[in-house]
Order: C-alpha cells, then structure tokens, then sequence
C-alpha cells in the first residue's frame, strides 16, 4: 500500500493536510484535515477505468465557500433538531438556527468546519488515517467537554472502514456520521438518477413541513420508498408521494435497519460496473438524493445540479434525544464499512 501527504491549504495561519491512500488494487482515497473531509475515492470500472466516485472540491477556499458537507464528518449532531433547542437534566441548550427555526448538522460551526489533528498508523494490508479534535464545552451551545476520534482505514480488501470515538466529562448527545456524496458513475458524468439502490428496511421516519422527523414510522411497504429489493433511486424522486414533496423532490429521510441481510445497503451503477456495499452497526441511515444542490457553483469543472450525487449517512435517529444522549464518561463507539468493487 502507498501512503502520500501534501498541504491542501491554509486556514488561519494553519496547514491544512491532505493524504492519500492507494491499496495494491488500485483504489485509492484522500482526505483532509478540515472536516475530516473526503475529497476523492477513486474506483475502477468494469473496464478498469480509474473514476472519482464522490463529489468534491480541489481547493480549501471551495470547501469553505460552496461546501453542502461535501465528505465531512458531522458533529456533535447529525441531522435537524427542532427549534434548536433540547433538554438535559432540566436546564434548556440553545443552538444556533441555521435551518429556519432549526438547527441543521451542529450549526455553522460544526465539526464539518474545524481542523482536525492526525496521525498515520500503518500495517501490512491497510492504512489508518486518525483524526482527532477536542469540542469545548458551550461549543455551537453543547454542553461538555467531547474528545472526538474519527479513523479511516482503507484495507487491501477494498474496505474503507469509518470508526468513530467519543467520550464527554458532562451529559450531552452526540450523532456523527460521514456525509460523502456518491456518484458511482464516475467523475459526474451523470446524475444518480438510473443508480440502483437496495436498503434492508420496513420502515422510514415522517417528517413535518420543516423537516423535523416526527417520530412516526411510515412502513415503505406499497411506496415508492421500498428498496428492500434493488430499485433505481429515481423511482422515490419522481413519486407523488406528500413525503418527497416536503424535500424539494425526492427523498431526505432516516431509514430504519432491520440489519437481517447483510450488507445492510448496496448501491450499483450498471453502466460503469461499481458497486458500492454499506455495513454500519448504526440503527439507521438516512438517504438523501440530492435534492436541494444547487447550480450555483461548479464541482472540477462540472456545473453543480440537483441529484448529482446521494448520501447515505448512517447514524442514530435524528431528533430523537433519547437515542442521542450520551452519559458523562460513557465511550460513544460506531463503525461503518463501506466495500466497493
């Protein structure tokens, strides 16, 4: 395996770090300090044409200007909390609304937008990247001192492997989840709309007119949610059902797993041949089809359009406090594989 590093930029009078890990099969990923953010992975077509399969900038300045969390890492909350605000112990935390009335991933601030420090850890068949940041007490308005590590390990297997780590000196809650953007067609040469996708799930939270899940579960059974068999995303984008009208068109929405097959979620583009398999010990993901990426700004030189890339963010029910809440001195663990061939 091949390991490289570079300065991606400079934010603050500090290097940003860039590194990129190739496996003896010849793919290959590269992220970067501010984020936690993943810029690239490179996969081979059925022709062995090497592609960038997620959506990514080449700049800092772009990741700090155009950034819809492009690859980041999100923290201390994945997803929207309503009102922007929740209870512990009976005192009230305000957060910042940054989403309407809500907040949205953590606030401006979030980990999406801090620099976080690494270390390379280095065996025969993989490599480690390890980040590590220390969230303050009353940061973006969370309450406790939070030592976060996120690792990302790429294996001669084809394995990207994502663990994260946590542990807060106060009551708090904590959701993270890596927000990359996939497009298995390889360097956007067209939008996810013909991907085809399979979710081992009965079942998906509602949400209301602000998108805050309601708590409910609506079964997928008889809509166009299901893909408990393989279906192309577009079957969800282009339904009448109320529950894509509320996104923007498509599907925003936390799936729950019943983890009984496994992987849990297989992502497949024919033409190009890539397939992309998700194992995750996470209770939900939430599926998102791109559907309010705008054209405002250009992705390596490719105009930026709704359904350009989806996400598939495994992680804890959002807006659901007493699934989030983690104890004083309790270790936060998570890990999601992701295998693409």
């Amino acid at each position: 395996m091949k390991l490289t590093e570079r300065i991606f930029g400079e934010l603050n009078g500090r290097k940003v770090k860039a590194y990129t890990i190739e496996n003896e099969r010849g793919l290959d990923i590269t992220a970067i300090e501010y984020g936690c953010t993943i810029t690239e992975i490179k996969v081979p077509d059925l022709n062995g044409k090497k592609e960038n399969i997620v959506l990514g900038f080449d700049t800092l300045e772009e990741y700090i200007q155009y950034s819809p969390y492009f690859g980041c890492v999100i923290g201390r909350n994945a997803g929207r909390l309503g009102q922007a605000t929740f209870e512990m112990d009976g005192i009230p935390y305000q957060l910042e609304k940054n989403d309407g009335e809500n907040n949205l991933h953590s606030g401006s601030n979030g980990f999406h937008h801090v620099i976080w420090n690494s270390v390379i850890e280095q065996k025969e068949d993989e490599i480690s990247i390890l980040f590590s940041y220390m969230s303050r007490d009353g940061e973006e308005g969370f309450p406790g001192n939070l030592d976060v590590k996120v690792v990302y390990t790429l294996t001669n297997d084809n394995e990207l492997i994502i663990s994260y780590h946590a542990k807060s000196d106060k009551r708090t809650i904590v959701n993270l989840t890596n927000h990359s953007y996939f497009n298995l067609s390889g360097n956007l040469k067209k939008t996810i709309l013909n991907h085809e996708l399979t979710i081992d799930s009965e079942g998906f939270l509602e949400l209301d007119d602000t998108l805050i899940p309601t708590g409910k579960i609506i079964p997928v059974e008889g809509t166009s949610f299901d893909f408990r068999s393989s279906h192309p995303v577009i079957q969800g984008i282009m339904s009448e059902h109320p529950q894509t009208k509320i996104v923007g068109g498509g599907i925003d929405h936390p799936y729950l797993l019943k983890h009984q097959h496994s992987p849990d979620i297989i992502l497949l583009d024919k033409e190009s041949g890539r397939k992309l398999e998700i194992e995750t010990e996470e209770p939900a993901v939430v599926f998102y089809t791109g559907n309010m990426l705008e054209n405002t700004f250009a992705i390596r030189g490719k105009q930026s359009e709704k359904h350009l890339g989806l996400c598939l963010e495994t992680q804890k029910l959002p807006n659901q406090i007493q699934d989030i809440r983690l104890e004083k001195d309790q270790a936060y663990t998570s890990k999601t594989k992701y295998l693409f061939s």
